[in-house]
Formats: structure tokens, C-alpha cells, sequence
């Protein structure tokens, strides 16, 4: 079996939600009214953040409108590092975390609704909520479908190796990757498998969902196209490296960061490489997934920087240097590109030019991606230290 060590377990905790800053000033500072005030809002139609990058294609881009000033509004402590990315739905943020656990937590609160006991750690799966299922992977190679109302197990499954791969749930099935080298396609309701695709690696991405195809790839160096409901390979494309990042797809294009230093965009129509992508001076791996608008590709690099790329060309729009390597994924909304990286810092970016507009020190590594709704942004952290009661109490005079 082909072995692709990609990431160093680093055993720290915390968790983050950055919210809208005048709710949070009401909320705060008008303590009853403020709090009916802020749960009023949360009542009304709200867009969700269901699982890893946003959409079953990954494209790590949404709508949700946010404030032009973040400011924090709570923070949850978990008992072990947050590098699993957050979803929300219907006001409530659910979380993996290496304590063995699956977290459902109050969007407006920040308290604890309840706690799942995975088997294993919970690393970078990152849950997936659908029908009132969230469903997430564990170290022990165990998939779990839980109801997100009572915080109980519906079922499990056991693949023969850790997964890492965040599930893709469309109402066809349950896809997921594992380190023991096959893409798995489970029933929703019941976790029968449905079919499995064996690779010539291990998988650690993400599968990405376009229509009736997935796209995947791994640590075989392959790019490839699966039929969603047979299981069948359509083709395959060799990318030179492994990859440890997902594919994000869109129309008839795709585009994915290798091991290689590299970053490879897809024409999915003609079944080619359309062009690769290499800093000229910085060679270093991409194993932050992209986020993909109608005219450009955003992802992290361990070369500490963020990169901006043309979409059809490929050559680079710009780069914005941080202080360490790039492995959380960028989320685009309204020419915003929000990405957290080691340097223990919060980014947000003009899509544009590539000004850093705004930043948030969290003083720990932030390797997840971040996650949001509307008013709201939730990023997990590998931060040990839990707020004090004094910071608590300055929180609350903001």
C-alpha cells in the first residue's frame, strides 16, 4: 500500500465563532433585549454552511453577508486540538475534534447542545449535515451518522483504515475517501455500502459532487472521474504528485493543489490538463483546498503564502505573504477571502487586490477552514489556553 504522510498531529485545542459586530454589541451591551433581539434575528430564514467548502462541489464560496468589522462574540473550549472545519446549520455550529468527539454548539450562544463519542479522534473530517444527519469520520477508520436533534448514533461504518476525508452527502449517498485506498458510497439512511472504488493510495481528500460525477484525488497522483451512482471509473488523469487537498469544481473545470508545488487546473469537457500552476521562486506543496469563483482560484501554500490565479490562464493574480505555511481553505463571499494560517492569525483578503483589509490574532494555529452564515463566521483553532473570567467580562463590556 502506497503511504503519503501529509500533516504532523499537533495536540492543542480551541475553538472560535466571529460574529456580526453590532449584534454582538447589542447582545452585549443590552443584556435581555439585546439577547431577544439577537435570537429574533436567528429565527428568520437563514443561508447554512452544511459541510467542508460549503457545496457538494467544494468551491469553498458563498452569499452569507457579513459585517465590514468582525469582532469576536464567544469562543468554545474543546478538550483537544479543532483542525475538523466547522458547518452550520439552522443556528447551531458542529465541529470535530481530536478529543474524540463531535460537537453541536448554540450559534448565538456559544453553549454546548450536546456531544457525540466518536470511536477515535476526529482530525480533518469535518461533519456534514443533511436531513437532520451529521455524518463525520473518525481516526479509526469509523464513519458515523448521528441525529443532529438528539446528539444519538443512527449507525456506523468501518472502513479498514483512518479517515480524513470529509463525507460529501447528496441525497444518492454518503461519499467519503480512506487511508485504506478506496472511495466509499454509503445509503444515507441505513450506512449499507453501496459500492466502493479501490485507488492505488490513500485518500485523503474530500470527494467533490458535480451532478452524477465525483471528482477525487490522492496519494496515487491521479485525478479521477467516478460515476456517483455505479461506482465506476469514467477516466483518469495523472497529476505528478500526490495530493492531500480537494478538488473544487465547477461547470466544466476543476483544480486541485499537489504535493508537487503545484497547482493544477482541469478542462473537465476535453478530459485534460488545461495549465499547471508554480510560484517561479517558492516551491513548496499546496495542501490547502482551492476556492473557485466564475473567474478565479484561491488556495494557501506552505510557502506561508496565499495565491490568487486566473482562472482560465492559471497565471497568478497575486499573492499576499502571512507569517507562516497555508494550510486552512480560503472561503470567498462578496470579493472577501476570509483564511486562517499558522501564524495563529484570521486574514481577510480583497479578492480584488489582495490587500489584507482586516485580521484576528488567535494566538494558535489555525489550520481549519473557516465556515459562514449569515452575520456570522465560525473557525476552529489549535489554541490551549481557555478564556479567563477576566476576559470573559471584557468581552461582555464590548
Amino acid at each position: 500500500m502506497k503511504r503519503c504522510s501529509l500533516k504532523q498531529k499537533i495536540d492543542l485545542k480551541g475553538f472560535s465563532l466571529i460574529c456580526h459586530s453590532s449584534l454582538a454589541v447589542r447582545a452585549l451591551l443590552i443584556l435581555f433585549c439585546g439577547l431577544a433581539s439577537f435570537s429574533s434575528i436567528l429565527s428568520q430564514p437563514a443561508d447554512s454552511w452544511p459541510m467542508f467548502r460549503g457545496s457538494s462541489a467544494l468551491t469553498g464560496t458563498t452569499n452569507a453577508e457579513l459585517p465590514k468589522k468582525l469582532k469576536l462574540h464567544w469562543t468554545f473550549q474543546a478538550g483537544d486540538s479543532i483542525e475538523s472545519s466547522a458547518a452550520i446549520v439552522d443556528n447551531v455550529v458542529y465541529v470535530g475534534s481530536m478529543d474524540s468527539s463531535l460537537y453541536a454548539v448554540d450559534l448565538a450562544t456559544g453553549k454546548q447542545r450536546w456531544r457525540y463519542a466518536t470511536t477515535g479522534p476526529v482530525q480533518e473530517s469535518s461533519p456534514c449535515i443533511q436531513n437532520g444527519v451529521a455524518y463525520v469520520g473518525d481516526l479509526e477508520g469509523i464513519l458515523h451518522a448521528v441525529d443532529v436533534k438528539t446528539g444519538k448514533a443512527l449507525w456506523t461504518f468501518k472502513s479498514e483504515s483512518e479517515i480524513k476525508s470529509s463525507p460529501n452527502c447528496t441525497s444518492g449517498g454518503v461519499y467519503f475517501g480512506s487511508y485504506d485506498q478506496n472511495l466509499y458510497c454509503l445509503s444515507p439512511r441505513t450506512g449499507a455500502l453501496i459500492w466502493k472504488f479501490t485507488t492505488e493510495g490513500p485518500l485523503h481528500s474530500t470527494p467533490s459532487v458535480n451532478g452524477n460525477q465525483i471528482y477525487v484525488s490522492g496519494c496515487d497522483e491521479m485525478f479521477r472521474i467516478i460515476n456517483a451512482t455505479t461506482g465506476k471509473q469514467l477516466y483518469a488523469l495523472p497529476l505528478g504528485a500526490y495530493t492531500g487537498a480537494s478538488v473544487a469544481s465547477q461547470d466544466d473545470f476543476a483544480v486541485v493543489g499537489t504535493f508537487g508545488n503545484t497547482v493544477v487546473g482541469i478542462d473537465l469537457k476535453k478530459q485534460e490538463i488545461q495549465w499547471i500552476y508554480s510560484h517561479p521562486t517558492r516551491s513548496f506543496p499546496f495542501y490547502s483546498s482551492p476556492a473557485l469563483t466564475a473567474d478565479r482560484v484561491v488556495l494557501g501554500g506552505r510557502d506561508k503564502m496565499v495565491h490568487c490565479l486566473d482562472r482560465s490562464t492559471g497565471k497568478a493574480i497575486w499573492t499576499f505573504l502571512t507569517r507562516a505555511r497555508v494550510e486552512s481553505s480560503p472561503l470567498i463571499t462578496q470579493n472577501r477571502v476570509f483564511i486562517g494560517s499558522s501564524d495563529g492569525r484570521l486574514y481577510e483578503l480583497d479578492l480584488v487586490s489582495g490587500k489584507n483589509t482586516w485580521s484576528f490574532t488567535a494566538g494558535a494555529p489555525l489550520t481549519a477552514s473557516p465556515a459562514a452564515v449569515h452575520g456570522s463566521l465560525a473557525i476552529g483553532s489549535q489554541d490551549g489556553q481557555p478564556i479567563s473570567q477576566m476576559q470573559k467580562k471584557s468581552l461582555l463590556k464590548v
